[in-house]
């Protein structure tokens, strides 16, 4: 058996992995040369943010899958889920079986906010919350909802989801794939005033209008926004002259300004110029927030809100991986045009990045696309010019280690059947699909070896 002349690793299925592999696939070299692209995935299932990262009620930004399919499908990409790299394989296994190892592992956990209180009992990461309400395998089953008031800090769209979540009832949320502990968890959600918070004016929300228009689009949720809130200086108005998308929020936000409350039973306040300064305890225990109120026409103040939760979403971090140059502050891998980059500032042979974990938490999902791109551009020039290491000529070697290791791992045929069964799951409601959560049954149904019966 010949192994193909460019063989590549990837480490990650989310959309900036799945991108890169159709770059590669697309490239010059897989038409001259031949191209071999094996994804490596943590998770039993594939496309990261898209399964385990948008929220539930969002079903179009979820028909990206769709398109991701269409890569993995391909037969010069190979997918390999449940494999942890760190623990059942190492990135030494990578470089020895690869002239070049991408990684794409982006960006999950939550930034840390420097907040008093920041520690309390009810308060909450929003990252946590959104892998819950997407069952995200590696998580707990339940989840406090006992609050009836609750502080969302941030004005980004993960704020938004996480404050329509909490104002949703159940019964809006089960047409979704939820699993049934998340049904059961948002029955017993006793969140009735949500409450977001912006440290900044209406104009640098970060909302996509979209999004922030489909709040007022349930029955049970009443939006509310201070007439006060809508001021602009000369930055913001400057904003909303240089931006279409700045000023379909700014527009927005004035109309539900401009009107009476009505009756819909769950309350969403959205609040800007207001600054999160402390968050509150009383026995160890979330009981309020503190403000600092910075609006253009008035004067500086202080308020306190009683809160029984806060759930912080200022943002998303990436983590570092072992044996890899990690900048703490950025929270990225130091790269130059997704080559990364040695302490000495020098690029490290055949070792290369994209998406979030190369450019930071921000923009949208079609931004990573240009990162692939550019990353792999950079590969493939490598490999014309000789810098990348020939890797070890030994077929179906990744395969063999895994089995050595004892390592059950899952295949892109084994998605398909992980598909067909929470689509089944889903039938008898008339529901696209119901997750299955539980790590073990993914394999289990993955590799076709479940027990008649598995579910969620």
């Amino acid at each position: 058996m010949t192994l193909p002349t460019l063989r590549v690793a990837i480490v990650g299925s989310g959309p900036a992995g799945i991108y890169a592999a159709d770059a590669l696939t697309k490239s010059d070299t897989a038409i001259t040369s031949g191209v071999a692209v094996d994804i490596f995935e943590r998770l039993p299932a594939p496309f990261g943010l898209i399964r385990y990262g948008v929220a539930p009620d969002h079903p179009r930004i979820k028909e990206i899958v769709t398109a991701l399919e269409k890569v993995l499908d391909k037969p010069l990409v190979t997918f390999f889920g449940n494999v942890d790299i760190g623990s059942d394989l190492t990135l030494d296994d990578l470089h020895a079986s690869y002239h070049a190892v991408i990684l794409a592992t982006g960006a999950m956990r939550d930034r840390r906010l420097d907040l008093p209180g920041v520690d309390l009992v009810g308060s909450y990461g929003a990252a946590d919350f959104v892998s819950w309400y997407d069952g995200h395998p590696d998580v707990a089953t339940q989840w406090p909802l006992f609050a009836e008031r609750v502080a969302v800090l941030g004005v980004g769209n993960v704020a938004l989801d996480v404050a329509r979540i909490l104002a949703k009832t159940a019964d809006e949320l089960l047409v979704t794939e939820i699993p049934a502990n998340v049904e059961a968890g948002l029955r017993a959600n006793q969140a009735r005033a949500i409450h977001v918070f912006g440290r900044r004016g209406p104009a640098h929300a970060k909302f996509s209008p979209l999004e922030l228009r489909e709040l007022d689009h349930s029955p049970t949720i009443e939006v509310i926004v201070d007439p006060r809130d809508i001021q602009y200086d000369e930055e913001a108005v400057a904003l909303r002259r240089s931006s279409k998308q700045v000023d379909l929020v700014c527009r927005t936000l004035e109309g539900w300004a401009s009107r009476e409350p009505g009756d819909r039973p769950h309350r969403l306040h959205l609040h800007f110029f207001e600054e999160p300064v402390e968050i509150l305890g009383n026995g160890g225990a979330v009981a309020g927030l503190r403000t600092f109120r910075r609006a253009p026409e008035e004067e500086p103040q202080q308020s306190t809100w009683e809160m029984d939760a806060v759930y912080r979403a200022v943002g998303y971090r990436s983590e570092a991986l072992n044996s890899v140059p990690f900048d703490e502050v950025s929270a990225t891998i130091p790269n130059k045009a997704g080559r990364v980059q040695s302490p000495a500032s020098e690029a490290i042979p055949g070792t290369y990045v994209t998406g979030w974990i190369k450019r930071g938490p921000v923009g949208l999902i079609g931004h990573t696309k240009g990162d692939a791109n550019e990353t792999v551009a950079c590969l493939v020039e490598d490999f014309a010019a000789g810098r990348l290491t020939d890797p070890i000529g030994v077929p179906n070697r990744i395969e063999r280690l895994l089995q050595d290791r004892g390592v059950q791992h899952t295949t892109w045929e084994g998605w398909y059947r992980l598909d067909a069964h929470e689509r089944a799951l889903g039938r008898p409601s008339g529901r696209a699909r119901i997750k299955v959560i539980d790590r073990a049954a993914m394999v289990a149904i993955s590799n076709d070896t479940a027990q008649e019966g598995t579910a969620s």
